[in-house]
């Protein structure tokens, strides 16, 4: 499966894995717009060939393969804050949340 990679404008980290179409607009249709909506502008980041043998990230290109399958798409989240870290954020303005 050929795989289009979006990156969300919105939230740093949450990238958006659909199966390639001729379209950008044919790629994104099986996406629920709640999902869009909280999502934001979709920018393309990039393609990539999913093999059942190769390891991403997070998860197997198997498991990738096999949500874009049954949902549509996959939706990776950014990594989660530790709370040390996040309690520091909440002390200083000048880091994000």
């Amino acid at each position: 499966m050929i795989c289009q990679v979006y990156r969300s404008a919105r939230h740093e980290g949450m990238y958006l894995y659909v199966e390639r179409r001729a379209t950008s607009q044919d790629e994104l249709r099986d996406v629920p717009e709640a999902l869009m909506s909280r999502f934001g502008r979709a920018d393309k980041a990039l393609l990539l060939v999913l093999d059942d043998d190769k390891q991403l990230a997070n998860l197997s290109a198997a498991q990738v393969k096999e949500s874009i399958q049954e949902m549509g798409f996959y939706l990776q989240m950014p990594p989660g804050q530790d709370e040390d870290m996040r309690s520091l954020a909440l002390k200083n303005t000048k880091l994000p949340l």
